[in-house]
């Protein structure tokens, strides 16, 4: 099973990330490879399908979100990434000396490719998300 784990921070406060990156449908308002978020609710079951910029969708499932905590977990459950048994936490903090703090990790298996390209191809979409936060927030 591989890790991916990076950490980003910004000099706002965690309610101001929180409130960019919290919604489960909020991914088209901050992370430039997704154009747009349909969410599709089954019962108790919350799935967001993201549309991405380069053509191509990715069907996500909710898992839990604590607005307290401000964090949310959530599962993949179709893809063209080369993962499998895929499962992701976005979590804001406050940051020591100020500011906030994004975790986004997950644990998942390589599929279709050598585990480590599957983490790079994991942690460049990471990247890319925090990339554009530091655009929007400073950083």
């Amino acid at each position: 099973m591989a890790r991916v784990s990076l950490t980003s921070s910004y000099p706002v406060s965690p309610e101001i990330i929180w409130k960019m990156i919290g919604g489960f449908n909020s991914l088209p308002e901050w992370h430039p490879l997704v154009a747009k978020c349909d969410i599709e609710t089954e019962g108790n079951t919350t799935l967001r399908r993201l549309h991405l910029t380069g053509g191509g969708t990715i069907l996500e499932k909710l898992e839990k979100s604590e607005e307290d905590g401000q964090s949310y977990s959530y599962s993949i459950v179709e893809s063209p990434l080369p993962v499998k048994n895929y499962n992701a936490t976005i979590k804001v903090s406050e940051a020591e000396g100020g500011g906030c703090s994004i975790e986004w990790s997950s644990d998942f298996e390589a599929q279709g490719a050598p585990e480590n390209d599957a983490a790079k191809a994991i942690e460049g979409i990471y990247q890319a998300g925090f990339d554009n936060l530091r655009k929007m927030f400073g950083g």
